[in-house]
């Protein structure tokens, strides 16, 4: 009798409950494939606050170059200047790149 039960169960779980569990959790993938509510409420969120840090970057700019017009060409020239030392270093092992450095603050 054990001979039987097995293997129907076994032919039943392959053949029945595989499936099932499959396009069960198919079906469920696709229903939540759209965005959430409450993710697009947050992508909102957080679409305005980097529109308001945008403009106080904006801001700050504007106030700097009051005080000290020429800040903007100072600054370009010193990452220029870095641009060029980090250009001469040596290549690193793979000699596709040159090799990352960090620059000290």
């Amino acid at each position: 009798m054990e001979d039987i039960i097995v293997p129907i169960g076994i032919v039943g779980l392959l053949f029945i409950g595989l499936p099932w569990m499959i396009l069960h959790y198919l079906t469920r993938w696709k229903s939540n494939a759209g965005i959430s509510r409450e993710d697009e409420v947050l992508l909102d969120d957080l679409h305005e606050m980097a529109r308001r840090l945008d403009e106080r970057l904006v801001s700050i700019e504007r106030i700097i170059a009051a005080d000290d017009p020429g800040w903007k060409d100072s600054r370009l020239a010193d990452s220029a200047s870095n641009r060029r030392i980090e250009d001469n270093r040596p290549m690193d092992d793979s000699r596709t790149k040159p090799t990352a450095r960090r620059r000290a603050s």
